[in-house]
């Protein structure tokens, strides 16, 4: 019944670790048309299934079985829940008659999924099968996050005795437009606003063609979260670049200078990068995330694209493009200097971070998708990969989880065996689940990963740095395996460069390959990304951490 559901409603995969109370479910995928992927470890089997449901939007399965097996689920499952995406986990478990007993690999899964699942429910009866079945998936697509199933083994082998009703139900949600009397006042502040800036987030995907309509009517600059980066081609004239640490000078001083910031389809987190003043207007299908993170002058619950649609038709032409054309100015300047740091010619005998960013994507196919991992590395895939318009991003950008790339992607290339993936990853990140690398052998994934390997946790070093303290090294710096050798040894195929004149020619070779690929890329260890705006006080920290550093360097600290 749960697989012959899944078949109906269009899953393709299970991602699963299997074991002794999955077994009848597995005998069932066996005789059907959904595909088993057997992965490595618990938490990479969310991870592919996040991957995938944020990059399609559709329902994604993943698997664990009793106990420690559905455990490790539960961190992997953060990023659906973080980001919004439909995923269905099930969870085998000890027959009924041993449960309350202390029973071996005892849990309690419907306490133990409840942060992160929007329904979890334990099946105790066949009879409860087509209700419990219906409504865990439609819950996954009605809140677009992650609904939880227990699977007692006993009652999982166990006959049915009715089919789930009502599976044409069972589907993505739809889009709605804010209301006729929230668009007419939003086009009313527009109308009125001499120095408009338009926030792009995940939620404006679809509306790239609005959005320049919009941008070129109001003589407004589009400015984008790191979720709504992929939206536009880099060398868009309107597109801006980011905001916030991931983001540019450029977009800082016109977010502050604007007299209204039209967020659009963002809860963009960090509010020391948003206006103090009133000049928000917000557009969002959460109500929940309107005038959360700013001082808001009105919003609207709608979906962006049939909102923006409505709202072309109200809004005013304005024919001073002079704050368009002073952020445009300072976008080029800041974009000289990126060139400038992504050139391997910078340094003789080091690879610079930004040079690995810039030549991977430069090189990538024009349709291809980034999986990002967390970290420093975010900062130079973010800031210096240049997106063609057709490629898509996706990484941990709201569960911010370190280690999350590479399962990830073996969810996202499984759905598109021939569209080229690569994973970039901090090497902190590529250790914590290296073993998922097997799974893309194992499947016959082609994903191509790219680690930065200096060493370290570089974030946390910039972080200690940022409150004024010295980076604890023992903690923060570790060894690291030839990662290019791990890869030949895994089955796959392994490079490794560490010298700048050599990178272009190793990142091709490597991205022309047809199986799974991992790219060791020696960089430069104390490199500092660029900050859009830093504090007085942050300043001060940076000086005071560096002080203290020398001192204990030489004192042998």
């Amino acid at each position: 019944m749960i697989v012959g559901t899944l078949e109906q409603v269009g899953v393709q995969q299970i991602f699963a670790l299997i074991g002794d109370s999955l077994n009848p479910l597995a005998d069932s995928v066996r005789r059907s048309s959904i595909e088993w992927i057997g992965v490595r470890h618990e938490e990479g089997a969310a991870l592919a299934a996040a991957g995938q449901a944020k990059l399609t939007g559709r329902l994604t399965v993943c698997a664990g079985t009793t106990g420690p097996g559905s455990t490790h689920l539960v961190a992997g499952l953060y990023e659906a829940s973080r980001d919004h995406a439909p995923v269905l986990a099930l969870s085998g478990d000890m027959p009924l008659q041993f449960q309350g007993t202390d029973y071996i690999q005892t849990t309690k899964p419907d306490i133990l999924f409840r942060d992160v699942a929007l329904y979890t429910e334990t099946l105790l009866s066949a009879g409860q099968a087509p209700a419990l079945i219906h409504q865990a998936i439609a819950a996954a697509y009605a809140g677009r996050g992650v609904a939880h199933l227990t699977l007692p083994q006993d009652v999982l082998s166990s006959r049915g005795h009715a089919e789930v009703a009502s599976i044409a139900t069972l589907k993505p949600r739809g889009q709605i437009a804010a209301t006729e009397n929230d668009i007419a006042e939003i086009a009313r502040l527009i109308n009125q606003a001499t120095k408009v800036v338009i926030l792009c987030g995940a939620g404006c995907h679809g509306a790239a063609d609005e959005l320049r309509t919009l941008s070129d009517r109001l003589r407004a600059p589009l400015i984008h979260s790191v979720k709504g980066k992929d939206i536009m081609a880099y060398d868009d004239p309107r597109w801006m670049g980011g905001i916030g640490m991931i983001g540019t000078k450029a977009v800082y001083d016109a977010v502050m200078a604007c007299d209204l910031l039209l967020m659009l389809g963002s809860d963009y987190p960090y509010s020391n990068f948003l206006p103090t003043k009133p000049v928000v207007v917000q557009i969002d299908e959460r109500a929940e995330a309107l005038g959360r993170r700013a001082p808001t002058a009105f919003a609207a619950v709608g979906s962006v694209l049939p909102t923006l649609r409505l709202l072309l038709d109200r809004v005013a032409s304005k024919a001073d493009a002079g704050f368009f054309d002073a952020t445009a100015r300072a976008r080029h300047k800041w974009d000289a200097m990126l060139d400038k740091q992504s050139d391997p010619a910078r340094s003789r005998d080091r690879i610079h971070p930004q040079a690995v960013a810039r030549t991977v994507g430069d090189l990538a196919a024009n349709d291809a998708v980034f999986v990002f991992d967390t970290g420093l590395n975010t900062l130079w895939s973010a800031n210096w990969i240049r997106q063609s318009g057709s490629q898509r991003i996706i990484g941990s950008f709201n569960n911010a989880a370190v280690g999350t790339a590479l399962g990830q992607a073996n969810g996202i290339q499984v759905h598109d065996r021939k569209r080229q993936v690569i994973a970039l990853c901090g090497d902190g990140g590529f250790n914590m689940l290296m073993c998922e690398f097997m799974t893309a052998v194992h499947h016959k994934l082609p994903i191509k990963v790219v680690v930065y390997n200096n060493s370290a946790f570089g974030l946390i070093h910039l972080e200690a740095e940022s409150i004024g303290l010295p980076p604890y090294e023992k903690g923060i710096q570790f060894p690291n395996p030839d990662f290019a050798a791990l890869a030949e040894a895994c089955g796959g195929r392994g490079f490794k460069v560490d010298r700048p004149d050599q990178l272009r020619a190793v990142i091709a070779q490597a991205l022309a390959c047809d199986g799974p690929v991992i790219v060791d890329a020696v960089v430069a260890a104390d490199e500092m990304p660029n900050l859009p705006h830093v504090e007085l006080a942050q300043v001060g920290n940076f000086a005071q951490a560096k002080i203290r550093e020398a001192v204990l360097a030489f004192s042998g600290g």
